[in-house]
């Protein structure tokens, strides 16, 4: 790691990408004369301009403006890469037009060309790829994207499209930095704390395949607190103190992210240790712009306007532009909307209308950040027999309803952290705490932050407790790329770590042999391969446990896991379990080769776990006699059916 100059940060985000460094070399005069040129960055929160990057109290930062299409075969040079990819039929291009600096083979689109495109002609654009990488319920390396494309379209699976987002970036990075080549370099990528294994290891197996030699994977929250840290160029130990409970939330664009975050003294030093997570809540901007596309539908309606599917889609994303352009912009009162027509009658061949900012923040505000008690809970509704295939988002909209269920969950999270100088109330009903770091573009908008504040603090008065201050964050955007970045540095030993190690407990299911009885299936105990906060690089092995494992075929486990069983180590078996102690997840599938042994036969193991340097989890079973070691792999071919 040492004799890689950059450290780089990736964000593979839902609704946007950006990739930040960090310089090792410390200085631009030096990056000069090692040849290196073209990278634009600055450090902070006052965009891009054009220069190579800034000084800062870890070395020079920078953020990397990426190269893409605005229109056909014009290239416009950006700071944030829009996680759209866009299938052209054909013919729909003249030759060249899609033509990037370094080179004109591809026959797809990434990025702003690829969004405004898709807006007109949704059926050929892939969106919330990301979404769909961490959706148990496909084949997430089968061609299923566009979802609801026609036979004619083309499609790619979540895994490609994923794919080809990250290789955008890589040769973005080529092209600035010729002499710096990307495969040379230290990469971490970004991902939902909440991601289970299958979708950690689906995002490293993308990533690799996008020429991401030197791979890590961050938990964004933790990039998002990183990059705080950074951001306040050591003056982050004025602002927290032992005894301190941060909660990031990170509202993005297909998911809700909360972590906790304990402040503890050791040795005289302060130490960051992340102490939770939630639940993966498939809830963000993608499903505010659904929200918003309806409303303006109403509004068309009452006009006497019907919309189809077809409109309504092309509606969505119109709805996300003036979304983001509304929250960000305190001056814009309203931005016209445009929807393509199918009729011919129409003026323009198009429906036109407008989305006020008022509209936008009283229906994200009221719809998803409600004034809920501390006891409220996400509410669940029966669900229908048949439904289309689809990304299984939340079933709540209200983001505080989740925020409320999530720390009531971890009342407990730090009760036996050792060197924690808080105090934890016994009569509190949820866990207090003392700071919140918000990310997540939606946050752009203050309403949005200060009525979630607003909110977590009468839960805290409401219970004798001290309010939440906020963290003063920097570009929200760029917030999680620039961490992830700075983390790749700190793991050469350059400043604080966050530790935490994984965010879950996780377990494999064994059958009780019992004699069948009608109506009656065989109870399952839960078996911790894997306990909470297992480190990075680290191995364990079950070895008071032996199963049997069938070679030449496949064998299938049931796979659980925990965001609060925090005692329980590899090896201990639950009888049982309450409903939201642990949740399935996906199952584990291993095919062990025969090796000289007739296909079907059992063969006794041990399992060991083991989580990788890059953060993702692997099983291996180990027999009692012989020297093979098998994988045993997360299926991430998908439930349905």
């Amino acid at each position: 790691m040492s004799g890689r100059r950059f450290s780089i940060g990736v964000d593979l985000g839902t609704t946007h990408c950006a990739l930040a460094y960090v310089d090792t070399a410390g200085n631009d005069d030096e990056a000069a004369s090692h040849g290196v040129h073209g990278v634009h960055g600055v450090h902070g929160v006052h965009g891009v301009h054009g220069v190579h990057g800034v000084h800062g109290v870890h070395g020079v930062h920078g953020v990397l403006t990426v190269p893409q299409l605005s229109a056909p075969g014009e290239i416009a040079v950006q700071a944030l890469l829009p996680s759209f990819l866009y299938l052209p039929h054909a013919d729909e291009f003249a030759p060249g037009e899609l033509s990037l600096p370094w080179g004109s083979g591809q026959h797809h689109i990434v990025g702003d060309l690829a969004r405004s495109r898709g807006a007109t002609t949704p059926i050929r654009l892939v969106s919330s790829a990301k979404s769909w990488l961490c959706h148990p319920g496909v084949d997430r390396r089968a061609a299923i994207l566009p979802s609801d494309a026609p036979p004619d379209v083309s499609r790619v699976s979540p895994l490609d499209a994923s794919v080809r987002y990250l290789t955008h970036l890589r040769d973005a990075w080529d092209h600035a930095y010729p002499d710096a080549p990307f495969r040379a370099q230290d990469i971490t990528v970004t991902i939902p704390a909440s991601f289970d294994p299958a979708a950690r290891e689906l995002t490293a197996e993308a990533a690799r395949a996008a020429g991401f030699d030197s791979l890590t994977l961050l938990e964004e929250p933790q990039a998002a607190l990183y990059n705080w840290i950074l951001s306040s160029e050591g003056g982050w130990r004025k602002e927290a103190k032992p005894g301190d409970i941060i909660l990031v939330i990170d509202v993005g664009g297909g998911t809700s992210d909360f972590s906790l975050i304990a402040v503890v003294e050791r040795e005289g030093n302060l130490e960051l240790h992340r102490v939770a997570v939630g639940d993966h809540i498939l809830l963000g901007g993608d499903n505010m712009d659904l929200t918003l596309a309806h409303v303006v539908a109403r509004k068309l309606a009452a006009a006497g306007t019907q919309l189809d599917p077809w409109q309504m889609r092309a509606l969505t994303y119109a709805c996300r532009a003036a979304k983001e352009s509304l929250l960000s912009a305190s001056e814009m009162q309203a931005m016209p909307i445009v929807v393509p027509s199918r009729g011919s009658k129409l003026i323009g061949g198009s429906i036109r209308t407008e989305l006020t900012r008022e509209e936008v923040t009283a229906t994200i505000l009221e719809g998803f950040f409600p004034q809920v008690e501390a006891s409220a809970r996400p509410a669940v509704r029966p669900r229908a027999g048949l439904t289309q295939l689809g990304l299984p988002f939340a079933q709540d909209a209200a983001i505080t309803r989740h925020l409320a269920g999530f720390l009531g969950r971890q009342v407990s999270a730090i009760a036996e952290l050792e060197g924690f100088g808080g105090q934890a109330d016994p009569g509190a009903s949820f866990l207090h705490p003392t700071a919140v770091l918000f990310n997540g573009g939606i946050f752009k908008s203050t309403i949005l932050a200060d009525r979630t504040l607003a909110t977590l603090n009468r839960w805290l008065t409401a219970e004798g407790a001290q309010p939440a201050r906020m963290l003063a964050g920097a570009d929200l955007d760029l917030a999680v790329a620039r961490g992830a970045s700075y983390y790749g540095h700190v793991r050469r030993g350059k400043g604080v770590r966050i530790r935490g190690g994984t965010a879950s407990a996780y377990y494999v299911a064994v059958e009780s042999a019992m004699p069948a009885i009608p109506g009656i299936e065989p109870p399952i105990q839960a078996l911790c391969v894997a306990p909470f906060g297992m480190e990075e690089g680290t191995e364990a092995e079950l070895q008071a446990q032996e199963f049997g494992l069938v070679v030449g075929e496949p064998v299938h486990f049931r796979f659980f896991g925990s965001t609060v069983r925090r005692q329980d180590q590899i090896g201990t078996m639950l009888e049982s379990w309450q409903a939201d102690e642990l949740q399935e997840l996906d199952e584990i599938q291993a095919t062990l080769p025969a090796e000289g042994r007739q296909a079907g036969e059992v063969v006794q193991v041990q399992l060991h776990a083991r989580v990788t340097e890059a953060g993702t989890l692997e099983l291996s079973a180990v027999p009692r006699t012989g020297h093979e070691r098998w994988k045993v792999e997360f299926n991430v071919r998908g439930q349905a059916g």
